[in-house]
């Protein structure tokens, strides 16, 4: 009887312990767009959302094999589509989240079409004058809704805020593109002024919210550095499929953004 009663609250210790192992697991969600779901690396473990294991929150899932993980970002994705369909797997237990978002919201992706064809058949500078109006009127505005929404979800949370790297270096190596290179130097500034606006955001935001600028990481690794197509190009110029091109290749993911995001968490 005595051993009876002994198992029986050995067995309940133990059953304890599990969930009290369980209730303290580290969980980290990946929120954003095609910046954080791998659009660019070509492998795709979910190909409607393109997330793939050489996207950044994976590989920091790979540093971190013991923490929860929920991979919510996916391309396309806006300040609207994350707060419909995305933050709802942000909890009250979440310890991390990580997001690049704006980009879809400012068009860029429709302003990067635009100023690739020829100057006589484009208007790039309309183009880019429309994104940065989005950026610094509207913006804001979406990425406080964003922040909030996080941080009423998971007060406790520990919130990393990523930008864009700039995609061109001045000149343009694709046959099929027509980039000059005072637009490639107005789309770099664009992606200047998206990142003060993120950075802004995250202040507002709070001491959990960590901005992050990848941008010096990814210079001397733009389109057609180092010639195009080698090591040196860290971003896709014009590419096949096109939903590849000018996002990070699996080396501006291993280079560029999970430094940034690896420096915060450890």
């Amino acid at each position: 009887m005595k051993w009876t009663r002994i198992l029986a609250v050995i067995g309940v210790v133990a059953v304890c312990l599990a969930f009290a192992a369980q209730a303290m697991a580290t969980k980290y969600v990946a929120l954003g767009d095609s910046y954080s779901s791998g659009t660019g690396t070509r492998t795709f473990f979910e190909p409607t959302c393109q997330r793939s294991v050489y996207a950044y929150p994976y590989l920091l899932h790979e540093a971190h094999p013991t923490w929860e993980f929920v991979d919510a970002a996916c391309s396309g994705a806006t300040t609207s589509t994350l707060l419909s369909s995305q933050v709802s797997s942000v909890t009250s237990t979440t310890n991390w989240v990580t997001y690049t978002i704006g980009g879809n919201d400012a068009g860029f992706s429709s302003v990067i079409t635009e100023c690739a064809l020829p100057s006589w058949v484009s208007d790039c500078n309309g183009a880019i004058n429309g994104a940065q109006s989005i950026i610094k009127n509207t913006l804001p505005g979406r990425l406080d809704e964003v922040n909030n929404a996080i941080k009423t979800r998971a007060p406790s949370a520990k919130v990393i805020v990523l930008d864009y790297p700039h995609l061109f270096n001045g000149e343009d190596c694709n046959a099929l593109t027509f980039f000059s290179p005072a637009e490639e130097t107005r789309l770099n500034e664009t992606a200047d002024q998206m990142k003060n606006v993120i950075s802004a955001a995250a202040t507002r935001a709070g001491a959990n919210f960590t901005f992050r600028d990848v941008i010096p990481a990814f210079i001397g690794h733009a389109v057609c550095d180092g010639g195009g197509g080698s090591s040196t190009e860290w971003i896709n110029g014009l590419s096949s499929p096109t939903s590849e091109s000018y996002h990070p290749k699996v080396q501006g993911h291993a280079s560029g953004y999970y430094p940034a995001v690896h420096g915060v968490t450890g």
